[in-house]
């Protein structure tokens, strides 16, 4: 199950791919369930992309409400 930081960061990769300002601890957790991936990009910054795992979580949050 993902705690409410861990889905709100799902979220906000979800439309901001930069994910400077997010807890790495919320970001580990999502990487190990294969929800988000990350790229380090050549200038050095990390781009942060949701899988389709990713996709489907939000997808069944969304739901929800």
């Amino acid at each position: 199950m993902l705690s409410p930081h861990e889905i709100a960061a799902l979220m906000l990769l979800d439309t901001n791919p930069r994910p400077e300002q997010l807890d790495f601890g919320d970001l580990d957790a999502l990487c190990e369930r294969q929800l988000v991936s990350l790229e380090k990009l050549a200038s050095g910054s990390v781009h942060g992309r949701l899988t389709a795992r990713g996709r489907s979580v939000l997808k069944s949050v969304a739901r929800l409400h």
